[in-house]
Order: structure tokens, then sequence, then C-alpha cells
């Protein structure tokens, strides 16, 4: 076998997709630097305590202050109908998600990629199982035996969680206290962040691109200017971050956003507290959606028709859909994405079967939506059956990859983060392929 010698790589972003490509290449000897725009991360859940007097009472304002009350959360209005969700932080939205491993990959297939052996090793790297049902609400256990005898088949979720540390607050979204949860961070463990170097508060502005070939990357550390040279570049910026830098640097990107579009239907159950366990336990999957139980923090705090029923006594049953790969990213970082009336159609009759579900389960109305929102976000560099074999679009310039959600040309309507640690995982390798040939 050839020795690889030491390359620079510059990895923009830490989440599912950067930490992934960072391992996988620090292993192999490649000297890695991950630029993240956002700070270290700190878990958000005493916020929430302190916060939500203030939301009952409306004080909080509208979904654009999250960002004040949790500086790792970023909102973006797509639309008048549609939040898009993102985090900025080490470790990425993995930090801010409720630890769901699954296997998602919809639209590969058409496209001749198949990432089992990719999932196969990730699962046993993060080490997965579902919450024991034990350790659920017995209303989610009911509404669970009520969704098998309407034949909607729910299966409990696969959880990159230990039991064993979980205290069941039910705010993984803020990030884990106890340190129970998996997060991208656990990539780079002890061993590996000998080789990595990860600069935070240092966000990507664009490619250094000279005679068609990716030199390095244009940056701003707060108030300084740099320019950062390697020998390759790595985009792990989600769907996007990634979008934005490429069109800022005079790259394509394409006009095919897809977010998984997030709608929650609420009832009320006295003393549910439905937030005092893991969200997300069990999930039925429908031909574009999944259902799941939980509670919408965002519906909870910054949505005016969710704020009159007391959190412990509001019990919520989620949709994630698939939605159209129709949204775009401009240079600015602007996000315009519609919902279309096919999807509203489907995300009614998804919420249909919630309140049935939560119905039958003892749960009252009056049912109420909550903000519709999408936080996975792909497709800006969608891979097509001709780049399989390189597992890179071929017009993205010489020394130059990608590396997360961007990649995936369909939406999935299921969590994500396996998927794009997968898709990076298979990119890493094909970096060091081509390095070695």
């Amino acid at each position: 076998m050839i020795r690889i010698m030491s390359k620079k790589v510059i990895i923009v972003g830490s989440g599912a997709g950067g930490c992934a490509v960072a391992r996988e290449l620090a292993l192999k000897g490649f000297n890695i630097t991950v630029l993240e725009a956002g700070s270290k991360f700190s878990s958000l859940n005493r916020a929430f305590s302190y916060a939500y007097p203030f939301s009952r009472l409306g004080l909080l304002g509208g979904e654009k202050t999250i960002s004040k009350v949790f500086p790792h959360m970023k909102t973006t209005r797509a639309s008048d109908k549609l939040v898009v969700v993102t985090g900025q932080t080490m470790g990425g939205c993995t930090t801010i998600s409720c630890g769901n491993i699954v296997r998602a990959d919809r639209g590969l297939k058409e496209i001749g990629l198949d990432l089992k052996s990719e999932f196969d090793e990730l699962e046993k790297i993060i080490g997965i199982a579902p919450i024991p049902f034990d350790k659920w609400r017995s209303l989610t256990l009911k509404m669970f035996k009520t969704a098998t005898r309407l034949g909607l088949d729910p299966t409990p979720t696969q959880k990159a969680v230990n039991v064993h540390k979980c205290t069941g607050c039910g705010l993984c979204e803020l990030g884990c206290a106890v340190n129970a949860k998996w997060d991208a961070r656990k990539f780079l463990d002890k061993q590996i962040r000998k080789r990595v170097s990860v600069i935070c508060k240092t966000a990507v502005k664009k490619l250094i691109i000279e005679g068609g070939v990716v030199k390095g990357v244009e940056a701003r550390k707060e108030r300084e200017s740099l320019r950062l040279y390697s020998d390759i570049v790595v985009l792990a910026a989600g769907g996007l971050g990634t979008a934005q830098i490429l069109k800022a640097s005079g790259v394509d990107a394409s006009d095919t956003l897809w977010v998984d579009i997030v709608s929650t239907l609420g009832g009320i159950c006295k003393g549910a507290k439905q937030l005092h366990e893991p969200p997300m336990v069990w999930y039925t999957k429908h031909e574009d959606y999944i259902l799941s139980p939980y509670i919408d923090i965002l519906s909870v705090w910054f949505y005016k028709p969710w704020r009159k029923v007391s959190v412990n006594d509001r019990v919520g049953i989620m949709l994630k859909l698939a939605d159209s790969a129709s949204g775009m990213v401009t240079k600015e970082g602007d996000i315009i994405k519609q919902v279309t009336n096919y999807e509203l159609e489907r995300i009614d009759e998804g919420l249909e079967l919630a309140r049935q579900v939560m119905e039958n389960s003892g749960v009252n109305g009056p049912f109420v939506r909550g903000l519709l929102n999408g936080g996975h976000l792909g497709g800006t560099v969608p891979l097509r059956k001709k780049d399989i074999d390189s597992m890179k679009p071929s017009y993205l310039p010489d020394n130059l990859w990608v590396a997360d959600l961007s990649l995936a040309p369909r939406s999935q309507g299921m969590p994500t983060m396996l998927l794009a640690s997968a898709l990076a995982l298979r990119v890493a390798r094909k970096i060091i392929e081509a390095k070695n040939n």
C-alpha cells in the first residue's frame, strides 16, 4: 500500500459531516484544521425554566429572538409559513438534536448509492439502542399502543443516548446537561484531537480559487480577516452554509434546497409531563412522513396559540415531512422556500392521524398546530449517478469536496444525523483514495 504523505486539510463545519470527515482523515495521517463559525457548546437547559414564564406572557416576542435566548440556535424565515432552524456551535446541529440514529436513504438507490457499510460502521462507533419502555411516560406508552391498534405499526426509535445517565428531562434539543446524549464532538476523542485543530468563532466567507484550483479559504474570526491555505478544503457547513460559501465564491450551488418540514399537533392532558422523558421515543413511518411523540419547544416559547396551556399539560405528536427540493440559498445566506399545496395536504393527512392517536389515548382538544419549521437542510450540491464513483459533483473545483447533507438529492422526512455522517465517511475515503493514486 502507498503511504499517504501528510496533507493539510481545512474542514468547514464541525457537525455530523465535518467531524466524521475529520476523524477518518486524521486516522490516516492527514493534518486537519476544523473551522467552526459558532462558539464552543454549552448546555442551555436552564434557559428553559428561566424563559418559560416570559413566554406565557408573550414577552419573548417571536422566533427572531431565539438566538438571544439560545445563542447556539439560529432561526431564519424562509417564507411567511416556514421557519428554518440551524445549529451554530461546535458539534453543529447534533448538539441540539433529539439523539435519533436511524437509517435514512430516500432517493439514494435511484442514483446508485448504497451506504449500508457506512451505516453499519457508524452505528457501532456511536452505540445505539431504543429507550426502554420503563423510561417512557405512561401516556406515551398508551399512544404507542393506540397507534398499534390503528395499524400504524409504531417502532421504538434507535437512540444515541446512554439511558443510565439520562435523567429524562426531555430537553435534548437544548443540549445534554449530563452528557448522556451522543453528538458529533465525540467523533473527535482524545486520540483524534491530538491530530485535529478546531478553531471556533471562525466564519468562512469564501474559497480561495486560483487557476480553477481551490487553495484555501477566506474567513473572519471576530474582527480579524484571515486567509488560510491548505491542500484540500472540505465544505461540511450544511445545506445552508455550504451553498452560501459556494455562491459567494462564484461556484454553482443548486437551488434545490430541502428542509424536512416539521409540524406538531398539540393537545391537552392534565399532568402529562411529556417533557419528563426523552423526545421521539417511537415513530410511525408513512410514505412521505413520520409521526412521533414530541413537544415542539419552538412553539412552546414563541408561537402564540401554544402559550395558553402549561407545558406540563401539553401533549404533542410531531409530523416530519419529506418536502420538495425547491428552495434556494443566496450568497448572503438568505433562504427562500415556500410550502407547497401538496405539502400542506400531506401535513393535513398526517396530523389527522396524530389527532386520532391522541384522542383515542385520552388527550383532549383543542388540538392546535405548532409552528411550521425545518431543521435538516440539504440538497444544494446534489449527487447524480455520474458522481457516485468519486462522491464529488464534477463541477466542483479541484481540491474541493463537500461532505454534508448538501449531497443528498431528496428530502428524507426522517432523522438525518446518521445519513450526514455516512455521506461524509464515504467522501473521506474517496479523498484518501484520490491522494493514494
